[in-house]
């Protein structure tokens, strides 16, 4: 590969790396309303909740059972998140696995240089089409979580 081939698959790379900058960016901004319910609101609920169990006359097995159960609604409402969360990231992840296989494809055909523009282009559909589904995401967070704007 010449000096020219490589710089300019360095530039592509950088843009590609901020592309996908970008698309995180998106999904910590769209989901902050769900971070706070669940990291403020459900945390505070069970310290709050937790705090109640701590009562001389009840034994220590009684306690523990109390502040395990405080702690279902913070740990249900993780969970649904991480999962959604994985979803979508497994969704990009493999819409970019396609950009990569036709880009792989691409090389052997065309010219590098095309093939890199087809690249880009492709990660740059893939990455409008994962925010794109990032508000219907939230909503469906927000009410599986009783979250009310």
């Amino acid at each position: 590969m010449n000096h020219i081939a490589a710089a300019e698959e360095q530039i592509v790379s950088e843009r590609l790396r901020r592309k996908l900058n970008d698309v995180n960016s998106a999904a910590q901004t769209q989901l902050s309303g769900v971070q706070d319910h669940v990291n403020f609101t459900l945390q505070q609920a069970y310290f709050k909740c937790a705090y109640e169990c701590f009562d001389r006359r009840r034994r220590q097995e009684d306690i523990s059972h109390c502040v395990e159960s405080c702690s279902i609604p913070v740990v249900n409402a993780q969970n649904v998140v991480e999962t959604e969360m994985a979803k979508f990231q497994e969704r990009l992840n493999r819409s970019l696995m396609v950009c990569q296989d036709k880009f792989e494809t691409a090389k052997l055909q065309q010219i590098r240089t095309e093939a890199m523009i087809d690249l880009e282009s492709c990660v740059e559909q893939s990455i409008q089409d994962s925010i794109k589904t990032l508000p219907p995401l939230v909503r469906s967070l927000k009410a599986s979580l009783s979250i009310t704007d």
